[in-house]
């Protein structure tokens, strides 16, 4: 084992009348200089004693011995290395650490003088991806280990007790081979072990040792995924990993059916220098139930059936970055059937943006495919281009700070209306802070707009059509909103109560002239209640100088908060309002709404919104999110009545009354059941439109799951009563099985 070594501790120097051999003696320069001869590998080198046989040619290293040669480290309670064969027999709690990260422990040890081959007689691997394999015998050549009569699992053996306990899962194989330069662990003729249920593996069977060597991942088959549903009927997927480089990634897996045609499914993950990306793809041929809503006989086809979604985000440099998503179905009921997604609308985009800490620049593209049945592609609007840039001005102006913005955007239809919109904007806002305590935020905001609109009357809501031909508008506004926040002691902690008057000032604007396209969903709570314009989007601006007034109250004490806001608007005016009937908005004096969060430590969430009419308080909106319980054990209410009274012309603003219930019990300490449900409780008081009659389930999932250290197992049920037309999902069983440390 030639190589250049530390000097010993004191301890560890031979006995008087011995010279340390070659290899370990420290050596002087030459005085004159000769062709540098090829450097040795380094070994470091301690111990508490070293005895150097002159005769035998034999370094005996006794105490805490440690040897590092070429990230090969080895610790042992005695070494002895025989110079003449080149072999190093470490006995006595032998530990060796490879360069990726492995442990090998044993009793005796013995290798070459490179510390990177030799054999082991039982023998415990410990994987640096935190696995083990125990052996009766190993051998290692080449930096390859291969291990004789061999059990291997990543799950822990002794409980929080330091008992020895069975893994929940094993694989026992007559051979085990690691090889560090495919990052693979392959077993011949291995068996599974599941909760000591013995099952048959292929004759050769590999995964991911979990190293960093080789191309950074694993490239094999995944574990099966099985599912039934009274669609599909039984369902067996079976995933294919393939990983080429460290930043790609591959997955195929074939889905065999029971009651319908087999599909192919493939998704390709890449990350770069500049970002990441993902694509996906799904594939069969089958029955097409096509919910068309012009259909008198709606027709049953037979064709190719797909769906695709890709998205990704590059960041070119620290300010401009490019964030796409691209969803596409070939029929409205694909993504259900096959449980893909439940989404009702695929979206589709590309956004090109600019961010630094004064300005914002945006350019983008929208595109959507509708999947409900009542939707008419070529009605579905396309938004192209969307600019949006806005610009804080360096500096003050009478003392506030001035933004400015410029928007543009393009609606195309294939067959409906089609507008195009562009504006500039600038908004001042100056805070103050009084003597008194109070703050106060002066605001001034103008802005002019330039629309162009055909063929307004293929819109069915006469509100939201607007008219043909070019339209310009003006709109300005001044407003001022003090709070008066007042601070104490209460209940053990702090509270505060801060009432708030805002009062804007803004003239008559022409609105309907203007097509609406981004500000229908117009509602009021306590989100927009102090807004400047309380219209989501900017083809609607709310005219009409108003006060609002509203009371916020906190209460902070250790374990304990509560958070409420109440509030209320006056119309100043007695122009009619654009607001539709049952927003709140329609008369001088709005609904009164508010919301309420009370949080209890981690064990209780509560938060509840409200809208109240201010005629006759009737409840209008009453909307209640509930989650009592730990991570592990807890349940979820949810429940929402939206009773507004609003025209069933405006198709944006449905009523409806809806259940949710959620929760999970722990019941052991790897075991836990959970269920969900969503129920549709509209009637025709809410939407005299909706076929429901009062309770109509919408969907139910249920399920037990087992998850340890190593292991999760789950079986769960799911039930969709959502119709597509004729179709119906129904029912869906689904086994999991995921088992942790195969790799990384």
């Amino acid at each position: 084992m030639a190589a250049a070594a530390q000097t010993a501790p004191a301890e560890a120097r031979p006995s008087d009348g011995e010279a340390l051999p070659a290899p370990l003696a420290k050596t002087s320069a030459p005085a004159i200089a000769t062709p540098a001869a090829p450097t040795e590998p380094q070994v470091n080198f301690s111990a508490d004693q070293v005895i150097y046989d002159s005769e035998a040619d034999i370094v005996t290293a006794q105490g805490r011995v440690r040897l590092d040669r070429d990230g090969n480290y080895v610790a042992a309670d005695q070494l002895v290395w025989t110079r003449k064969t080149g072999e190093v027999v470490a006995t006595g709690n032998v530990v060796v650490v490879n360069p990726q990260g492995d442990k090998l422990i044993g009793d005796k040890v013995t290798l070459t003088d490179s510390l990177r081959d030799g054999t082991i007689d039982n023998l415990l691997v410990v994987l640096e991806s935190g696995g083990r394999i125990a052996a009766t015998r190993g051998v290692r050549i080449n930096g390859v280990t291969t291990l004789e009569n061999a059990v291997y699992s990543p799950c822990p053996v002794t409980n929080s007790r330091g008992c020895p306990k069975n893994p929940s899962w094993k694989i026992v194989a007559a051979r085990v081979v690691q090889d560090p330069t495919t990052n693979k662990i392959t077993f011949r003729g291995g068996r599974l072990s599941l909760f000591g249920i013995t099952l048959p593996l292929l004759p050769i069977f590999s995964v991911g040792s979990g190293g960093s060597g080789g191309s950074g991942g694993t490239s094999g088959a995944l574990v099966p995924e099985i599912a039934f549903s009274s669609s599909n009927g039984l369902e067996l997927a079976l995933p294919y990993y393939w990983r080429p480089r460290s930043n790609i990634d591959f997955t195929l897996t074939p889905h065999i059916y029971s009651k319908t045609l087999p599909a192919i499914e493939g998704r390709l993950r890449n990350l770069n220098a500049l970002g990441a990306y993902q694509v996906g793809a799904f594939l069969t041929y089958g029955r097409i139930d096509d919910p068309d809503p012009d259909a008198i006989n709606p027709a049953t086809r037979r064709n190719f059936r797909g769906y695709v979604e890709a998205n990704g985000k590059f960041q070119l440099n620290p300010y401009w970055s490019i964030t796409g998503s691209l969803r596409a179905a070939s029929d409205k009921t694909v993504t259900r059937r096959y449980d893909i997604s439940r989404d009702d609308v695929l979206r589709n985009f590309i956004d090109v943006e600019r961010i630094d800490q004064t300005s914002y620049i945006s350019i983008a593209g929208w595109a959507f495919q509708g999947l409900r049945v009542d939707d008419r592609q070529r009605s579905i609007p396309i938004a192209l281009p969307a600019i949006d840039a806005r610009f804080i001005l360096p500096g003050t102006f009478v003392g506030g700070k001035v933004q400015v913005q410029a928007n543009s955007l393009a609606i195309l239809r294939l067959d409906g209306q089609d507008t195009q919109r562009a504006f500039a904007s600038a908004r001042w806002d100056l805070r103050k802070l009084t003597r008194m305590g109070q703050e106060v935020t002066f605001t001034a905001y103008a802005r002019g707009d330039i629309y162009h609109s055909s063929d307004s009357a293929d819109t069915n809501v006469a509100a939201y059509a607007g008219r043909d031909g070019w339209h310009a508008r003006g709109i300005g506004a001044l407003a001022a909103d003090m709070r008066w926040p007042f601070i104490g002691p209460a209940f053990g902690g702090t509270q505060r109560l801060t009432p708030r008057v805002q009062i804007v000032l803004t003239p008559p604007t022409p609105n309907l002239s203007i097509p609406n396209e981004d500000a229908r969903s117009i509602d009021l709570e306590d989100s927009n209640l102090f807004a400047l314009n309380r219209f989501p989007g900017y083809d609607r601006w709310e005219d009409g100088s108003r006060i609002t007034y509203g009371i916020e109250y906190a209460l902070d004490r250790p374990n304990v908060s509560i958070d409420t806001i109440i509030g209320q608007s006056y119309r100043l005016t007695r122009a009619e309002s654009i607001c539709p009937d049952g927003t709140g908005l329609t008369d001088r004096f709005s609904d009164i709404v508010g919301r309420t969060r009370v949080r209890f430590g981690r064990l209780i969430d509560l938060t509840h919104r409200f809208r109240i009419d201010k005629s006759n308080f009737a409840p209008r909106r009453n909307e209640l999110d509930l989650t009592v319980g730990t991570d592990q054990t807890y349940a979820q209410i949810g429940y929402l009545r939206l009773n507004r009274n609003i025209g069933s012309s405006v198709e944006d603003l449905r009523d409806k009354e809806e259940l949710r219930l959620a929760g999970r019990i722990k019941f052991a300490r790897y075991w836990s059941v959970f269920g969900a449900t969503v129920i549709d409780l509209t009637d025709a008081k809410e939407d005299p439109l909706s076929l429901a009659d009062g309770y109509e389930p919408v969907r139910h999932r249920l399920g037990v799951t087992y998850e340890d250290e190593c292991l999760e197992l789950g079986l769960s049920w799911k039930r969709d009563y959502e119709r597509i037309g004729a179709f119906r999902k129904g029912s869906t069983f689904a086994l999991r099985i995921a088992l942790k440390g195969l790799g990384r």
